[in-house]
């Protein structure tokens, strides 16, 4: 594995990252590990969007970038607006503004390599694909897509955000550096704002995709994800699941089986970019 202080890293010398970098600071987010990052492997030719999850950072991003750059793939991990902050910022803002983070973080990619590929946890997904309908992607990669979450009360947000701002994550007593221990409602109501947005979009989205699910997941519904897949235009479409071990953030090594996806990932972008390559629908 790469380390975390890696040659490859061009965060503090990329004038655009830093710029994200900075701009990030001046809107309250305090670790350091929380801040947009760029792995620049020399010589690299494609590169990948990478978009954390919900209440997440870009530092649940972090060793997918590592792999990425070990195979000479670049990467720009954005961050989500109120995120890294805290739970009262994020409760402030709207999916609008995220959508608005991931393509600056596109644009700023796809003027300096030839490749550009979206990879997304979670919601980070989501925001992807609803990006792909209008700005060519080479390629996706979704790690814990989903259409439906699990919490029976989610698709109530918008009236419950104004009763019950905030919902405690279990095991919420524990401070955690890198995620939220509280989400905002109000959040979860801009995520089914961008469902109901995207869900008539998915037909018209017509790059390659790969994703994942895991049945450990007890976040999102996983048969959603499948769903999802199933849904888009897409020629290639490879949907892998995984087993009850395998937990809802899959980026991370609390993942049993991290290894085997970022291989499969890097093997998809390979495949894609090699002359004439075929990959198989699933």
């Amino acid at each position: 594995m790469v380390p975390h202080n890696s040659r490859n890293d061009c965060s503090e010398t990329h004038p655009g990252v830093l710029a994200l970098r900075r701009d990030s600071s001046r809107q309250g987010v305090g670790e350091p590990d929380n801040l947009p990052f760029m792995l620049c492997p020399p010589g690299a030719q494609a590169a990948a969007l990478l978009v954390h999850g919900f209440t997440g950072t870009p530092w649940e991003m972090r060793l997918l970038a590592e792999h990425l750059a070990e195979a000479g793939i670049a990467s720009l991990a954005v961050r989500l607006p109120g995120h890294g902050t805290s739970p009262e910022d994020l409760a402030g803002r709207r999916w609008e503004e995220w959508y608005d983070a991931v393509l600056e973080g596109y644009q700023m990619l796809g003027r300096e390599f030839p490749a550009v590929y979206g990879m997304g946890m979670s919601t980070g997904c989501l925001l992807l694909l609803a990006m792909a309908k209008a700005h060519p992607l080479h390629g996706l990669v979704l790690f814990s897509p989903y259409l439906r979450t699990l919490h029976w009360l989610a698709p109530y947000a918008g009236i419950l955000r104004w009763a019950l701002p905030y919902q405690v994550k279990p095991g919420g007593e524990k401070p955690d550096k890198h995620y939220y221990n509280r989400r905002p409602v109000a959040g979860i109501h801009q995520i089914n704002r961008l469902l109901q947005t995207l869900r008539g979009q998915l037909p018209r989205i017509n790059c390659p995709v790969l994703a994942f699910n895991g049945e450990g997941d007890e976040t999102v519904d996983i048969a959603s994800g499948r769903q999802l897949v199933d849904s888009l235009g897409s020629t290639v479409r490879i949907h892998l699941r995984y087993g009850p071990d395998v937990p809802h953030v899959l980026t991370r090594e609390e993942n049993p089986c991290h290894q085997a996806m970022l291989d499969q990932t890097i093997r998809f972008v390979q495949e894609l970019e090699r002359p004439g390559a075929i990959v198989r629908v699933r």
